[in-house]
């Protein structure tokens, strides 16, 4: 499982292996790279330019959704990506089974809060977004951006 802190050796691989042998991201940037050798290899497949933007939102939702499992859902438990028709998949589970909630801007005082626009972003840039309770505890977050 992926620790919110933890000590990384040199040996240590950089990523945490899933029970299919599959590398699973445990940080936002693992999770970006997954994305973006994703759509880069299936933009290679079909021999069509990949397009800069749509790929720049998907980047951004892949490390939304990661950094919110972080900070408030205990880390990240599982992780996938997929090329799904014209957009691509990203599901990120985490260990909480409270829902993504979006805060005021502004607290009770009117001061000004730091944050709380993730999962706005991912609300604003994905097709589809959904929200599954897991069976062991827990949830699962899949929002689909499109990429055209």
């Amino acid at each position: 499982m992926c620790e919110e802190h933890r000590t990384e050796y040199a040996l240590e691989p950089p990523f945490v292996v899933d029970r299919r042998g599959q590398p699973r991201p445990c940080k936002p940037a693992e999770a970006r790279r997954a994305v973006e050798r994703a759509v880069t290899e299936r933009c290679r497949a079909t021999h069509t330019p990949c397009d800069a933007d749509a790929l720049s939102d998907a980047l951004l939702v892949a490390s939304e959704l990661t950094t919110n499992a972080i900070l408030h859902g205990g880390g990240i438990t599982d992780f996938h990506v997929d090329i799904i028709g014209p957009g691509v998949r990203v599901s990120v589970s985490d260990r909480s089974d409270r829902l993504p909630v979006v805060e005021p801007p502004v607290d009770r005082y009117g001061r000004r809060r730091v944050g709380g626009h993730g999962w706005p972003i991912v609300c604003r840039l994905s097709r589809d977004v959904r929200v599954t309770d897991l069976p062991a505890g827990g949830k699962c977050i899949t929002a689909l951006v499109p990429l055209s």
